[in-house]
């Protein structure tokens, strides 16, 4: 078994589910795979198990009901912890997120116990997105680091790689939001418990086809999320990771570390 898992959650996303498992096996080709649908009506799901039976590296997850980007990670986390993935990666059906990305991700990974693909470190690599998504995008992380104080340049991103030891340490069973608001409190949770998180500089692309998710409830879902995220920094107290870093001979640390690391971005 391989010791990565990019997990891909899918809802009507027929048109890129062949392409996107080809282009994750050719960018990492020691990876598996976890598709995780929704009951898709367009038959995603079914594609989904035709590459599966093809594929002994690709899995699928199937659940009842649409019920959500954040339940759709969890399930999948869920079943990564049940097995010996090491790291663990999010990322999107649609291409927004580049499969060419992944090795870069998991190196960074090996140093840090979560590795953020951003956007806006050293620059805005945005592309197709009309200037009012820009603008909304750009404000939101503004806005997030304002009220939480994590100081990541693009705190709204879902193009992630976690350590096993930090999915473990967070209670995921906690975790409230589920719209994109779900990316915002997964770092949060990590960035308390004190994981050292690392930027990696990635390009974004608008979705090549089908439909994108984003509604006006999840805006307003982040927006409340972001202040009761506050108010939880506040009055509970932060859980530590329960796992100790690894000796520093072998260059790996993961948890209990003060402050995040930012790497220069790269071009």
């Amino acid at each position: 078994m391989s010791d990565t898992l990019v997990i891909i959650p899918t809802y009507n996303e027929r048109e890129n589910t062949r392409a996107i498992a080809g282009a994750v096996f050719q960018a990492a080709p020691e990876a598996d795979i976890l598709f995780v649908d929704d009951n898709s009506p367009d038959g995603t799901g079914e594609i989904a198990e035709e590459l599966a039976a093809a594929n002994e590296r690709i899995y699928v997850l199937h659940r009842k009901d649409k019920d959500g980007l954040g339940r759709a990670y969890i399930a999948g986390f869920q079943w990564a912890l049940v097995r010996d993935y090491e790291f663990i990666f999010e990322m999107d059906a649609d291409f927004s997120h580049n499969p060419a990305d992944i090795p870069r991700l998991r190196v960074a990974a090996e140093d840090a116990g979560l590795a953020l693909g951003s956007r806006y470190i050293g620059g805005v690599r945005v592309i197709n997105w009309p200037l009012a998504r820009l603008i909304l995008s750009r404000c939101a992380g503004f806005y997030v680091k304002w009220i939480t104080g994590m100081p990541f340049t693009d705190p709204t991103g879902g193009f992630k790689c976690f350590r096993r030891c930090v999915l473990e340490a967070i209670r995921l069973e906690d975790i409230d939001s589920n719209g994109y608001s779900f990316q915002i409190e997964m770092t949060h949770s990590a960035w308390r418990i004190g994981c050292r998180i690392v930027e990696v500089p990635i390009v974004f692309e608008e979705r090549r086809s089908g439909v994108s998710k984003m509604s006006k409830g999840i805006v307003f879902e982040a927006l409340w999320m972001v202040w009761k995220l506050f108010f939880r920094s506040i009055f509970r107290r932060a859980y530590s990771c329960p796992v100790a870093p690894a000796p520093a001979s072998d260059g790996f640390k993961c948890c209990r570390e003060t402050e995040p690391v930012l790497p220069t971005a790269q071009s």
